[in-house]
C-alpha cells in the first residue's frame, strides 16, 4: 500500500514486472481492496450528493414547468458546492496520512526536506518515499483517495463552479426573464443586461496587465495570475460569507428553541398571515391590472395582425379564468402596440402570474400550519392521549399515518417529546455556535492551539482515527453550511431573490441562489481549513497542504490579503453574533417599513391580532365547506337509497295503487316538496349547492389595505363576516 504514495516515475509496477517480490499475490491483495473501498466511498458520495441536490431542486422549484436550462443550471452548481462539502473531509484523512507517513521516514534526509517545502507550496505532483518502517507506524485510512483523484476532481469542480457563477448564471438570468418572444431575442436582451456586468470584469483584468507591465519587478506567471484571480473571488465570497455566518450562528439555535413553544410558533403564524394577507391581495391587484392591460391588446390586435402570434404567446401565459374571460366588457383600443411593448408586457405577465401563485400557495401553507398549531394547543389541554385534526388532509388517510404515525404517537410527539427535543437539540447548536465563534478568533494562534477545532483533529490523529476525524470534520463544515446556506434561503430581497417551497421558486431565484452558493463554497472551505490549521497560508505550518489548498494556489502572492483580511475580518463574526441577539438588524428594518416579528414591538402585536381574526374567519369558512360536502353526500347516499328502492318495488302494482305504503308517502312528499313555491326550491338548491364562495372568482372585489371583502349572493350574507 505504501508504494500508491511514491510519484509515477518511481513508483514499482504490481502488473508489468514479473518479479515474484513485486508482483506476490500478498501484495497485490491489500493495494486493489485499499483502492477499491476508497473508491466505493467515494463514488458513494457523489451518487448522494446528487440526489440530495435533486431533492432539494425538486422542492423548491418546478421540474415540470421550469426551463430545461435553468434547471440544469442550477442543479448543477447546487451540486458542485454540495460535492464540496462531502468530499473535503477525506481530502483532510489522506492529507494526516501522508503527513504522518513523512513524519516517520527514516533516515530523514535533505531530499525530503526540500520536498516538505514543495509540499508546503502546494504542490500535488510530488509524494513522500515511503519506508517500511513508516507503514507499520501510520494506518491507512478507509477512506484513502489515490493519487492524482483529488486534485483533477477539485480543478474540474472548482473551475466550472467559477465558470457557473461568474459568466453562464449571470446570463442565464437575463435570459429567463427576458420577455422576448424568440431564442434570438432572449440571447440580445441577456448581453446587453450583461455588458455593463462583463466589461467590469475586463476593466479590472485590463487594469491589472497594465499594472503588473510598469513595474518589471514583477514577474508574474500564469499560474500567478489564477491566483490572483481565485484570491479575488474568495475575498469577495468571505466578505458576504461572515455576514451570512454572524446571522446564523445564533438565528438557529434560537429558532429551534423558540419553537419548542407553540404558542410562540402560533402568535409568529397569526403575524405571517396578516403580512401574507396584504402580500396576497396586492399580487391579484397586480394580477387584474397587468390582465386589463393584456384583454385590451387582445381586443385591438385583429387575428390578421402581424403582431397576433405575440398576442396569442402572451395569452398562453394567463391564468385560466382570465382566458375564458378575455374580451368580455373590454373596450377596444384604436393605438396598436409596438413589439418592444409587447415584449415588457410578456415580462410583466410572467411576474405577475409567478407572484399570484407564490402569494396563493403561501397562504395555503400558511393555514395549514395555523389550523395544525391550534389543534396542538387543544390536544395538549385535552385528556384524551388522541391528536385531532380539526381538517384531515389527504395524507392523514396514508399507511404511514395508520400504522407508523399514528394519532396517539402523534399526540405523544406534539404534547410531550417535542418541546424537550427541541431544546436539548437547541443547546447542542449553541455549543457549535459558541465554538465556532471562539474558533474565528483565535484560529490564527498555533503556539498554543486555541482554536477547539483544531484540537480536537490533533488529538484524533494523534491517535490515527481517521473515522473521528472524518466525522469532526464533516459534523463542523455542515454546520457552517447550514449556518450560511438557511440565511440564503431566508433571504428576501423584494420580490427578486426569494426562495419559495413548494415548487413555487422562479427562474431568477434559483439561479441566483446557484451563484451565490458557488461563491460562498469555496471561502468556506478555505476557512474550515484556517480553523483546523490545515492551511499553511494562514496557520504558517510547515505540513503538507490538502489537495483542495494546493488548487487554491499560494496565497503568499498577496500576503496583505493571506496575513491581514484572512485572519482578522473573521474576527467580525463576534459583533454580528451580538447585533443578531439583539435583534439589531430586524429593528432597523422594521424602522424602515420591513415588518419583523419583534416580541416586545406594538406593531407586531397588532398584525398578531389581525391574523388570529384571519385564521378565525377561514376556519369558519373551511369547516362551512366541510359541512356543506357532508350534506351533500348525505343527500346523494339518500336519494340513492329512495332510488334504488323504487326501482326494486316497480314491478308490484298494488303498491302503487296503495296510497298508504310507505313508498308512495315517499314519492308523494317528493313530489310535493319539489312543486312548492319558487322559495323553497331555491333552498334546496342553495343546501345541493352549499353557497360556494366566490374567492377564486376573478371578479372579486379588492381592498388595497390588504383584506377581503366578500361578495356573497342574496340572502346567503350572514355566512360571511362584515
Amino acid at each position: 500500500m505504501s508504494s500508491l504514495l511514491l510519484p509515477p516515475s518511481v513508483r514499482p509496477s504490481l502488473c508489468v514486472s514479473p518479479a515474484p517480490s513485486v508482483c506476490h499475490d500478498e501484495l497485490l491483495t491489500p493495494v486493489c481492496s485499499s483502492v477499491s473501498m476508497s473508491g466505493a466511498a467515494l463514488a458513494v458520495v457523489v451518487v448522494v450528493v446528487f440526489f440530495l441536490a435533486l431533492y432539494l431542486l425538486q422542492h423548491y422549484g418546478d421540474l415540470r414547468k421550469q426551463q430545461q436550462m435553468v434547471l440544469f443550471g442550477t442543479l448543477l452548481s447546487w451540486y458542485l458546492c454540495f460535492l464540496i462539502v462531502f468530499i473535503l473531509p477525506l481530502d483532510v484523512s489522506t492529507t494526516i496520512y501522508r503527513q504522518c507517513v513523512l513524519d516517520n521516514v527514516n533516515p530523514p534526509t535533505p531530499v525530503s526536506q526540500a520536498r516538505r517545502t514543495n509540499w508546503t507550496e502546494g504542490s500535488s505532483s510530488l509524494h513522500p518515499p515511503v519506508s517500511h518502517s513508516a507503514t507499520e507506524v501510520c494506518e491507512e485510512p478507509w477512506s484513502y483517495i489515490p493519487d492524482g483523484v483529488l486534485p483533477v476532481l477539485w480543478r474540474v469542480v472548482y473551475w466550472t463552479s467559477q465558470f457557473l457563477t461568474w459568466l453562464l448564471l449571470p446570463f442565464m438570468q437575463s435570459y429567463a426573464r427576458s420577455g422576448a418572444f424568440s431564442m434570438v431575442g432572449k440571447i440580445k436582451t441577456a448581453l446587453i443586461e450583461n455588458a455593463v456586468y462583463y466589461g467590469t470584469y475586463l476593466l479590472i483584468f485590463i487594469s491589472l496587465l497594465i499594472y503588473v507591465a510598469a513595474h518589471p519587478q514583477w514577474k508574474l506567471t500564469w499560474a500567478d495570475l489564477q491566483t490572483i484571480g481565485i484570491t479575488a473571488a474568495n475575498t469577495w465570497g468571505l466578505f458576504l460569507l461572515v455576514l451570512l455566518l454572524g446571522y446564523g450562528l445564533v438565528e438557529i439555535p434560537r429558532s429551534y428553541w423558540l419553537s419548542s413553544s407553540h404558542g410562540y410558533l402560533l402568535a409568529k403564524t397569526y403575524f405571517k398571515t396578516a403580512k401574507m394577507a396584504t402580500e396576497k391581495a396586492a399580487a391579484e391587484e397586480n394580477l387584474a391590472d397587468v390582465m386589463e392591460e393584456v384583454a385590451a391588446v387582445h381586443e385591438s390586435v385583429k387575428h390578421n395582425h402581424s403582431l397576433r402570434k405575440c398576442v396569442d404567446t402572451i395569452l398562453t401565459k394567463c391564468p385560466p379564468e382570465y382566458q375564458e374571460e378575455m374580451g368580455r366588457n373590454v373596450e377596444s383600443s384604436s393605438v396598436l402596440p409596438t413589439k418592444s411593448g409587447l415584449v415588457g408586457l410578456h415580462k410583466k405577465v410572467i411576474s405577475a402570474v409567478q407572484r399570484h401563485g407564490q402569494t396563493r400557495v403561501q397562504w395555503s401553507v400558511l393555514l395549514d400550519q395555523a389550523f395544525h398549531l391550534e389543534d396542538a394547543a387543544k390536544s395538549q389541554s385535552s385528556p384524551v392521549r388522541h391528536f385531532v385534526h380539526s381538517f384531515p388532509s389527504a395524507h392523514s388517510h396514508s399507511w404511514i399515518r395508520r400504522f407508523i404515525y399514528t394519532p396517539t404517537l402523534e399526540w405523544y410527539w406534539e404534547c410531550v417529546l417535542r418541546q424537550g427535543f427541541y431544546r436539548l437539540l437547541a443547546v447542542l447548536l449553541c455549543l457549535l455556535s459558541a465554538a465556532v465563534v471562539w474558533s474565528e478568533c483565535t484560529f490564527f494562534s498555533t503556539h498554543p492551539v486555541l482554536s477547539l477545532f483544531a484540537v480536537f483533529i490533533q488529538l484524533a490523529e494523534k491517535q490515527y482515527n481517521y473515522i473521528c476525524i472524518e466525522m469532526a470534520c464533516f459534523i463542523s463544515i455542515f454546520f457552517l453550511c447550514v449556518c450560511v446556506y438557511s440565511t440564503v434561503f431566508r433571504i428576501r430581497v423584494f420580490n427578486y431573490f426569494y426562495l419559495v417551497p413548494h415548487h413555487q421558486t422562479d427562474a431568477y431565484s434559483l439561479q441566483c441562489s446557484g451563484m451565490l452558493f458557488c461563491r460562498l463554497t469555496p471561502p468556506l472551505c478555505l476557512n474550515f481549513l484556517g480553523l483546523i490549521h490545515m492551511d499553511s497560508a494562514i496557520s504558517h505550518q510547515d505540513r503538507i497542504q490538502t489537495s483542495y489548498t494546493s488548487i487554491m494556489g499560494s496565497m503568499r502572492v498577496l500576503s496583505f490579503i493571506s496575513d491581514g483580511f484572512y485572519i482578522y475580518y473573521p474576527m467580525l463574526v463576534l459583533l454580528l453574533c451580538l447585533a443578531t441577539f439583539y435583534n439589531f438588524g430586524s429593528r432597523c428594518l422594521n424602522l424602515l417599513g420591513f415588518h419583523q416579528y419583534i416580541t416586545d414591538d406594538d406593531l407586531t402585536s397588532d398584525l398578531v391580532d389581525e391574523g388570529r381574526e384571519l385564521i378565525r374567519r377561514e376556519r369558519r369558512k373551511r369547516q362551512k365547506d366541510v359541512d356543506g360536502g357532508n350534506r351533500r353526500l348525505a343527500w346523494r347516499e339518500q336519494y340513492r337509497v329512495h332510488e334504488t328502492t323504487g326501482r326494486s318495488r316497480a314491478g308490484y302494482t298494488d303498491l302503487g295503487d296503495n296510497q298508504n305504503s310507505p313508498v308512495a308517502g315517499i314519492k308523494k312528499s317528493a313530489i310535493t316538496f319539489t312543486r312548492r313555491d319558487g322559495e323553497t326550491d331555491e333552498q334546496l338548491t342553495s343546501l345541493l349547492h352549499d353557497n360556494s364562495s366566490d374567492e377564486d372568482s376573478p371578479n372579486r372585489s379588492r381592498s388595497t389595505r390588504g383584506h377581503y371583502q366578500s361578495l356573497s349572493p342574496s340572502g346567503t350574507g350572514i355566512f360571511y363576516d362584515v
